[in-house]
Parts: C-alpha cells; structure tokens; sequence
C-alpha cells in the first residue's frame, strides 16, 4: 500500500474496520463448514439471529454484501451479471439481493430539490408527495404534479450517498489489491471487476447520464406507436435530481390484473422481443433491465420502458460478434462457438483450445435433440458460463450484459407465455441477422473502418521505422524478455541456495566451536562446546527449507518433471 494511502485509511478506518469485520464473520463460518466442530456451529449468526454455518458459501456471500450497505448491494447487482466471473450458481444467489434503504426525512428531500432547481419546491409542482414511491440504494422516488397538470415522478439522489459511496469505492480498491495476491481469488479478476464497478456506479450517480439516455430514446421511437417512452423535462433535472412523466399502466409482473383485464399474453411476449431484437440488431443501443417491474402494458398493447439507468450500446463490430455468438448457441454450431469465445474473451495464456472444442461439442450435441421450441435460452447460456468460467476465460462485459438481458427478457416472455421461445425467435431472425450483415450499407462502413486504419498505419509506420533504425545505428536498439512465471521460480532457486550455504556454514560452526559456546566443560549434560551462531544458523535453515518445500507442494509441481 503506498504511503500516500494511509491519510485516506486513518479516515475510513472506522469503515475498513465494519468491512473486516463482516468479512470475517461470514468467512470464519465457511472454515466452520467444512469440519465437525458441532459445539461452535452455534457462535457466528447473522443480524437476524440466523446461524451462519448452515448457509451455503454463494449465500453466505450474499448475506455480507447486505450487510454492508448500499454500495456492496450495487456491487452484488452487478456481480449477478457476470456468470463468467463469478460462477452461474453464486450469480443466481446475488440475484436476489434487494437494497432495502430507508427513504430519507421529507424536509431533507425538499431541500435538495430546492437546492438543485433553485426554486421553491411550491414554485417547481403543484403538488409533491412527501412520501416516497420506492426507495433504492441510489435514490427515491416521489409522485408530483406540474402546474401545467402533467403528473410525473422525481427521482432524488439519498442525501450523503456521493461521500458514502466515494468511501466505499476507496475501500474496495484497496481490498481488490490485497485479494490480487490471494490464490483463491485471482481467478475472480477482482481489480478489473472493481473497476468496472466503480465506472458503472460513478455512472449510476450521474442522473443527468439517464435523462440523456431518456432523450435517446425518445428520438430513436418517436415514431414507434408499440413502445411509450417517458418524457423527460429538462428544466427540472440535475446531476442528482430526474424528472419524467409517470406512466401509468400494468405492471407484466402483475399476473393476475393481466389476466383479468383479458389481455392476450403470448402476443405481449412475442411484441416485447421483437421490440428488444429491433433495439439489438437495428438500433444499436437497448434497455438493458428488461424484467418484468420495468415493463407496463398501456391501452392498445403499447409496451411501456421505466428506468433507463442500464442502457446497453453496441457498435458494428461488437454486434457481429454477438451475432456470431447467439449463431453459434441456437445454431448448435460447436466451432463457430469456440472460435467466437476465443476471439472475443480474454484467455489466459494456458488455455487448452482442444478441450474447449471438445466441451462446445458437447455443450451443442447436450441441446441438439431439443426443439428450438422448446429450448431454455437462459438454461443454454449458464451452461456455456460454465464451460468459460472453467477456462478461466473472460468475456468483454458488453457481451456478457447483452445476453443477461436476453436471458431476463426469456423469463419475462416465458413468465407471461410458458410456450414462449426467444430461442426459436432468434432462429427466425437469423436470416434477417446475416442479411442485414452482408447488406451493403454495413460492408461499406466496415470497408471505410478498414480504410481509416490502413490510412493511418501508413502514416504512423515509415517514422516508427525510421526511429528503430536510429536506435540501431546509434547502438540503442534493446530488446526486452518478459520471462513469465519465471521470477518465482528464480527466487526458490536463490532461497534454495542460500539455505544450503547457510546450513553448511552454519554445521561448520559448529564443528569447530565458533564462540560464544554453551553448556562449555559440563559433564553432566554429557556434551561440550555448542557453538551458539552454529546452532541458530542450522535451526533457521532448517526452518527456511521447511517453508520452501512447503511452498512447492502447495504449487502442485514438487514431483512433476
């Protein structure tokens, strides 16, 4: 930890200090788990009072991050869409964390709007609920209404969240670098995945981010009469305060008034996903949050969007190889699968590609006696996280956040039709898909993308060149090895060394009674002249190499050739 580090960890000490100790709490009871201490089973419980040790680990997991506060819930939201990462089954249990936090005073909210908009919150709405409409760990919502007899909701950030969250994040990162050198966690890539937290998050608690987003929409299906996009009013938003009409219809996770109303659910399900593949494969940027909460039906079976917090965007490239991706899936096509996988993941450098064929051809003949009717999208797409997941590969988060999203709009479409197949859709499409990659307005813009880079490749390369002749000529040209993984097995062959020579000189010593000498002339303990350096210098080498032997079983390569 770098010294101009610890002002930051004097101040968030008593933070560190909860964190840790949370932390320890539910991983002592993990140790607990594994042996038959019954008697101390009953010690580590959680804020309810819940024994501890007969939670699983992935729930266990779970229960910390509630217990930490808004920012560690955000952590674990995002972490559940990351299967590849973390794991299908530890992803599925942060599915169900729900940040719960209190709505702030009435009087506190009211002063930051007044703050943010300048005005009297009596000259901003006619009326304006104190209560609030749901709370999350961002912000809450309340219902108001404009002078002008719109009714519409505003979304205020919680009071102090910016310094809480600024805290955490601080917190996190320094956690991330001690859990880099953790054998156990590395694999979990926790400074990227903190990272790419922290981007989200910073996002997040930019309000001004989603009403940009809003206004995207709005122009992208001003034209659209199946989807209703709430409008924005940018007079009343700010970085920390959003307005935007309230739209008012049913919710799809609302059954029972669905069904009551006589609404045909099968053709909601079949507008939703075609909405989402022209959101996909047309427009190139998409809700990324499509459960069924965020999704009402309107008169007419207009498809209404709420939260726009999450917004996916692709460009040309990325969306091929998604394409190729989805292709592969529900084309039960094992080499275009791999390939894509390889090419798209970041592998590490002893990925076995034969094996990951060989499991993808096994993955594709699994679903390949399925119907396309009948075919679990989300089911095939945790298995494929497995199968990345034991590679150790790592999809671009873009990618993973696409197929999160279309594995929540097959529960939503099959939640509201059991018959419902957003696999058997996409097959459909795929003719569309390939025609709309081989149209010719895509093969020119790729053609110019081309173009540019070749362009610039040619401007660059005659001066780099020129530079590496000069170094040549002038005796300046040096190349540099990146040995890898060989520094720690230079540094047990210097350890090894060193305990050798010490135990030699150290036996010598003794041998020949280097001073100062113990038990000197003592007849009665039968012995004389232990040299006292001698015996020091023999008890650490043989400590050392204790430690070093140790060291490489624990590597798995103490009898390999």
């Amino acid at each position: 930890m770098r010294l101009t580090n610890i002002p930051q960890l004097y101040r968030n000490v008593n933070r560190w200090t909860e964190i840790l100790s949370v932390l320890s709490r539910y991983g002592l009871a993990d140790w607990i788990q594994r042996f038959q201490f019954d008697f101390a089973k009953g010690f580590l419980k959680d804020r309810d009072g819940e024994v501890l040790a007969k939670y699983t680990r992935e729930a266990r997991v779970r229960m910390a991050l509630e217990d930490l506060g808004p920012t560690f819930i955000k952590l674990g939201q995002i972490l559940s869409t990351r299967p590849d990462i973390v794991g299908v089954d530890q992803a599925e249990e942060l599915k169900q964390l729900q940040a719960n936090v209190p709505a702030d005073p009435p009087e506190q909210v009211r002063k930051l709007i007044e703050e943010e908009l300048g005005q009297p919150i009596d000259q901003l709405f006619s009326t304006f609920e104190d209560t609030a409409l749901a709370s999350a760990s961002i912000g809450q919502v309340h219902l108001a209404r404009l002078f002008t007899g719109e009714k519409v909701v505003v979304k205020v950030q919680h009071h102090g969240i910016e310094k809480k969250v600024s805290e955490d994040l601080d917190i996190l990162s320094g956690l991330a670098a001690l859990a880099e050198n953790v054998p156990e966690f590395r694999d979990y890539h926790p400074k990227a995945t903190v990272a790419e937290f922290q981007r989200a998050l910073r996002r997040e608690l930019d309000f001004g981010r989603e009403e940009r987003n809003i206004l995207q929409f709005e122009a992208a299906f001003e034209h659209n009469d199946t989807v209703e996009i709430p409008k924005v009013y940018p007079d009343l938003c700010t970085p920390r305060v959003l307005t935007m009409e309230y739209i008012d219809g049913i919710k799809l996770n609302d059954h029972e008034r669905l069904v009551a109303e006589g609404i045909d659910l099968s053709e909601v399900a079949r507008r939703g996903a075609e909405l989402y593949m022209d959101m996909i494969f047309d427009s190139g940027f998409y809700h990324a949050d499509p459960h069924p909460g965020n999704l009402v039906l309107l008169p007419g079976d207009v498809i209404g969007l709420l939260d726009f917090g999450m917004i996916g965007r692709i460009d040309d490239r990325l969306r091929e190889d998604i394409e190729d991706l989805l292709m592969g899936i529900t084309g039960r096509d094992a080499e275009l699968l791999t390939a894509t996988i390889v090419r798209i993941g970041s592998t590490p450098p002893d990925l076995d590609e034969r094996a990951l064929r060989r499991d993808a051809n096994d993955y594709v003949s699994d679903f390949a006696n399925q119907q396309l009717e009948g075919l679990n999208f989300a089911d095939a797409v945790n298995e494929m996280f497995k199968i990345v997941r034991n590679y150790r590969i790592q999809l671009p988060p873009q990618v993973v956040m696409l197929l999160k999203t279309m594995m929540m709009l097959d529960g939503t479409g099959r939640m509201l039709n059991p018959q419902f197949s957003l696999s058997e859709l996409l097959h459909k499409h795929r003719r569309r898909i390939m025609m709309k990659r081989f149209s010719p307005s895509r093969r020119l813009r790729k053609l110019w993308r081309m173009y540019n880079e070749l362009e610039r490749l040619a401007e660059v390369m005659p001066r780099r060149i020129s530079e590496i002749l000069e170094l040549v000529r002038v005796g300046k040209f040096d190349i540099h090895l990146d040995h890898r993984r060989l520094e720690p097995s230079v540094n047990r062959m210097v350890m090894g060394i060193m305990t050798a020579a010490l135990f030699m000189g150290s036996s010598q010593m003794l041998s020949s009674d280097v001073p100062p000498l113990l038990f000197k002339d003592e007849a009665w303990l039968q012995m004389q002249d232990i040299s006292i350096p001698g015996a020091v210098g023999l008890v650490i080498s043989f400590a050392i190499g204790f430690r070093l032997v140790m060291a490489i079983n624990r590597s798995g390569k103490l009898d390999r050739e």
